[in-house]
């Protein structure tokens, strides 16, 4: 079983949508959309959901009134300003650190676990696909991140699937780094912008660090060429494959307008190059 994950050193490369096409064009997998903080690949693989369980990644406080004495110990101690002057726990400002539970003299404060989100298994368009969705406010530590992961592959166990297809989260942080400990390949997806390729560096070190091979995807490459040979030159100089280049094209939009992938719109700029970028990957993914 081999594990691919899309990243992107910043959001809005194109990294969704890219994951949607290679899971038009690829057999034997099954996806997770471990972007679990914005999960949006199910607006495109419509998914049915066979499976649904409630996500419990932390605590929050809890005051008890009647053993409270008011005396204000916690309020003061809470950098997060989560304690009212009535002495109530905000559930979306509190953070679970627990200073008010230690610092309390009258042990009125208990730390309750909460339900954050959840997390399914559907069935898509595109085959089976676990993924997840938090509640508003709730933070994503990468625990949610890690389970998505490890669902996926008990699923890809169980069906006999050979590849699981990652939807990684972006940026550098806990998530990204729970989306791509222990993948066999991780692919970069960025943009031919100054803020695109300072964001794609910071990743390719994090995925390098963790021993992972990294190839690069630049997204609509042809809006600043002067970028797009900055990133190649760089992407080489790093030891990272730049095994595509997709051009700027409308058809992508219209797809995504119609909740498709742009390979099912037919053979525009855009779905030539990403089927080009599949037949040079679909090989190292091979079990």
């Amino acid at each position: 079983m081999k594990e691919l994950v899309i990243i992107s050193g910043k959001g809005g490369t194109g990294k969704t949508s890219l994951t949607a096409c290679f899971a038009f064009l690829a057999r034997d997998k099954v996806l997770a959309d471990c972007d679990v903080d914005a999960a949006d690949l199910h607006i495109l693989a419509h998914p049915k959901t066979l499976h649904k369980e409630d996500f419990r990644g932390g605590a929050k406080a809890k005051i008890d009134a009647e053993r409270c004495s008011k005396c204000g110990i916690c309020k003061e101690s809470c950098r997060f300003g989560a304690i009212s002057a009535e002495f109530v726990v905000s559930r979306l400002s509190c953070e679970g650190c627990g200073v008010c539970f230690h610092v309390c003299p009258e042990r009125a404060v208990s730390l309750e676990e909460t339900t954050n989100g959840q997390w399914f298994v559907s069935e898509t368009r595109f085959g089976p696909m676990v993924h997840a969705a938090l509640h508003p406010g709730e933070e994503n530590s990468g625990k949610l991140v890690a389970l998505v992961r490890n669902q996926a592959k008990v699923v890809a166990r169980e069906l006999s699937k050979s590849l699981i297809l990652v939807d990684g989260a972006p940026g550098v942080g806990c998530p990204v780094i729970s989306s791509i400990t222990g993948a066999d390949r991780v692919l970069i997806v960025t943009e031919p912008t100054l803020s695109g390729l300072h964001d794609m560096k910071r990743a390719m070190q994090l995925s390098q660090g963790f021993g992972i091979p990294v190839a690069v995807v630049i997204n609509k490459f042809d809006i600043n060429l002067d970028v797009t040979e900055q990133i190649e030159k760089f992407s080489v100089k790093a030891g990272a494959l730049v095994v595509g280049k997709i051009p700027y094209d409308p058809e992508v939009i219209r797809a995504m307008v119609q909740r498709h992938c742009v390979l099912e719109n037919g053979n525009s700029p855009a779905s030539i190059a990403i089927r080009d970028i599949w037949k040079r990957l679909e090989p190292s993914l091979s079990s």
